[in-house]
């Protein structure tokens, strides 16, 4: 797995390429609107496959990781996003589901097929023992 940099995740919806700057030390300094953090993270992590899915679509990995930090599940049915707002409160696995395809084509599959499209997960393991979350990681269904 890769490790991405836990920058202040917070993005609306994926987009082509988050913007950038170049700083003048050389760092590159990611661009992203405000939007409310709802849960640590941990270490963020992504497998190859991911990066790769994600790149082929010119989606930010930062893109998805700020949508499920916000609150954001993606195409998940209403007993999942249950759950996860229940894990906001005892500490449980957060999951996240994300089709990399556009609002018309994701509104045009049915529900029962919509495993066939370009899918990546995001998930928050549960809270440790130390009261915090360890990690975060973005994975092909594939390689759950």
């Amino acid at each position: 797995m890769s490790s991405l940099d836990p920058l202040d995740p917070q993005k609306d919806t994926p987009t082509p390429r988050t913007p950038s700057v170049q700083s003048a030390s050389g760092h590159l300094i990611i661009v992203l609107p405000s939007r409310r953090v709802r849960f640590g993270l941990g270490q963020v992590v992504a497998t190859p496959g991911a990066l790769s899915l994600l790149d082929a679509k010119l989606i930010s990995p930062l893109a998805l990781i700020g949508r499920h930090a916000s609150g954001d599940w993606g195409d998940i049915c209403a007993d999942d996003r249950g759950v996860n707002e229940s894990a906001l409160a005892d500490g449980s696995r957060i999951m996240s589901v994300y089709r990399l395809v556009d609002a018309a084509r994701l509104a045009a599959v049915p529900a029962e097929q919509r495993h066939r499209l370009p899918t990546v997960w995001v998930i928050t393991e549960a809270v440790g023992d130390d009261g915090f979350r360890r990690s975060t990681t973005l994975l092909l269904p594939s390689e759950y």
